[in-house]
């Protein structure tokens, strides 16, 4: 098998691999909702409080993630629960009854939160350790994995209407993305990890959260509005397409597709903007641009105008969550699970308040909250302390996506 040796590459790898499988477990079972409900006889609601579920359990798996993360490190623990969240697809396929499948979709969120703070701060420790940019490269590979799970459920589909063989060949796959992450993931530092733990706990001594308080406290905000933000657009972004910008049938998806394509686009070049501006211009300046871009597309009306403020919150939202995170985990491990908790937090929560004010009043006015919560998210970056700059590597440019 072909082996790289260039130490940060094969990190890289590595990691990318773990966010790969995160993004192609969600997309899997999330494809076959639609075949989950016929079998199990479900009614909307019913599979809204089965997407519930998942939420739920990765909201509340913030103290276990935390306990965890000091006992295991990331290495083991992201291994765990990407190994657990494939297994999961076998019991999600054979749940029996409707109880059942909650308690399976409870069991895949607190996985989820596993995989997501222990794949983040093998990110921020590869960083940390090279002195490289790599975590908007990084996350680009999630949504790659998204659509590798798409492309393979449609050949399914063509193919079998059996959840299990789908679900099995996706097993399969997801178990060598596994494989091959194994070997390059990084050791955790136990002198390191000792002395933030010593930290922690030394706050929480103090006085409850004394240290994750202020600071993380911004972080989390900044986290929990940007996965609002990009979180809504791709639930509403086609619905505002159909029935405000009044586009046909053919170009209302097309709002998911801009979004989605400038998000992958910038976070392959991310990481150089980052080493030559610095996470907090990134974060700053990307959040107004989607707030404001969406902003003056809302007032203008009309299907051109919703597309390209559509590609500004792409653009500009994209490198929010993997600067958080960075930022995030050079506080410990606590600040960087408490984050990682109000980012699923607005993400859950986000799209069901769009849709209560849509409901309210009108989904301009939804989507215009939207456009709120990135001018919040650039607030809150001006009271983050980020790192500064990391110098650009021989050979490497800002522009140029490894």
């Amino acid at each position: 098998m072909f082996r790289v040796h260039d130490p940060f590459r094969r990190g890289q790898l590595a990691i990318a691999a773990l966010f790969c499988s995160l993004g192609f477990q969600y997309a899997t079972w999330a494809s076959r909702l639609p075949a989950i409900k016929a079998h199990l006889g479900l009614g909307s609601a019913e599979v809204g409080l089965l997407l519930m579920a998942t939420g739920v359990g990765a909201a509340a798996s913030f103290p276990l993630v935390a306990a965890l993360m000091r006992r295991v490190g990331s290495r083991r623990l992201s291994l765990v629960s990407a190994l657990g969240l494939t297994l999961l697809l076998f019991a999600m396929a054979a749940a029996p009854d409707y109880p059942v499948a909650l308690l399976v979709m409870a069991c895949d969120g607190v996985l989820v939160g596993c995989l997501n703070v222990a794949m983040n701060a093998q990110g921020a420790a590869l960083e940390a350790r090279h002195e490289r940019n790599a975590m908007a490269r990084l996350h680009a590979t999630f949504s790659a994995g998204s659509l590798g799970a798409a492309l393979l459920a449609s050949g399914m589909n063509a193919l079998t209407s059996t959840v299990a063989v789908h679900f099995a060949v996706a097993a399969v796959l997801l178990l060598l993305l596994l494989g091959s992450a194994r070997s390059g993931l990084l050791a955790d530092d136990p002198a390191a990890a000792e002395k933030k733990n010593e930290d922690e706990a030394a706050g929480r001594k103090r006085g409850g959260w004394a240290f994750p308080a202020r600071m993380t406290l911004w972080m989390g905000l900044a986290m929990a509005f940007g996965t609002v933000t990009e979180g809504a657009m791709n639930d509403w972004s086609a619905l505002y397409m159909k029935d405000v910008a009044k586009a046909s049938a053919e170009l209302a998806p097309m709002g998911i597709a801009v979004v989605s394509v400038m998000m992958v686009l910038a976070r392959l070049f991310a990481d150089g903007w980052r080493s030559r501006w610095g996470d907090g211009r990134i974060v700053k300046a990307g959040s107004a641009l989607a707030g404001l871009g969406l902003a003056l597309a809302l007032l203008s009306g009309g299907v051109v105008p919703a597309l390209l403020g559509f590609a500004c919150v792409g653009l500009g939202i994209a490198a929010v969550t993997p600067c958080v995170y960075v930022a995030a985990a050079g506080q410990g491990s606590d600040a960087l699970t408490l984050v990682a908790t109000m980012g699923t937090t607005g993400l859950l929560a986000g799209p069901p308040v769009i849709g209560f004010i849509a409901n309210g009043s009108s989904l301009v006015w939804g989507l215009a909250a939207v456009a709120g919560s990135a001018f919040v998210v650039s607030l809150c970056s001006t009271r983050i302390r980020w790192t500064a700059p990391e110098p650009l590597a021989a050979g490497e440019l800002a522009h140029e996506p490894a």
